[in-house]
């Protein structure tokens, strides 16, 4: 695992558009790169070649009189042929190491509860924030101690809204 540089760039947009059905996830990561949102950019690579990719993206995570420090995970895509093996939640596990490091308060998802539950994530840690994505595939995970808001609103980058990423 490494952080994506420039030149990788091609491989990543590739590994996108193999890992999902439509090319909404590779359009994705381009608009939030293009926009200067994309916070974190890590790949997996074997010998050179980009085998996986996941972005995390700045959010607008208000709450309690104050802006959060938040991040959006995802998308995050694995070749084909080697999902399942462990490269999608070492990125995780490495992105959320740096979340924590550059002292983000909250992390942000949209997906399966089962599998981002064993990371930390849940729907209540996300529940007192107003998105148009509330609901059990939008979880959380806070980091430190601090007290939670009682309510706030979650805000995705604009190229989630623009790309039509829905929940």
């Amino acid at each position: 695992m490494r952080p994506a540089e420039p030149r990788d760039a091609a491989a990543i947009r590739a590994v996108h558009l193999l890992a999902f059905p439509t090319p909404a996830e590779a359009a994705l990561v381009d608009r939030l790169e293009r926009d200067g949102d994309a916070t974190v950019s890590l790949v997996a690579d074997q010998e050179g070649e980009v085998i996986a990719h996941l972005l995390l993206s700045r959010m607008r995570v208000e709450g309690d009189g104050r802006t959060h420090r938040a991040a959006g995970l995802g998308p995050i895509g694995v070749l084909p042929p080697l999902q399942r093996s462990g490269l999608g939640s070492n990125l995780i596990r490495g992105a959320l190491a740096i979340a924590e490091a550059t002292r983000e308060e909250l992390v942000f998802v949209l997906g399966e509860p089962e599998y981002y539950g064993r990371f930390g994530f849940s729907a209540e840690t996300a529940s007192p924030f107003a998105s148009p994505y509330a609901g059990p595939y939008l979880m959380a995970l806070a980091f430190g101690d601090a007290p939670r808001p009682a309510r706030g609103k979650a805000d995705y980058a604009p190229a989630f809204t623009a790309l039509g990423i829905t929940a």
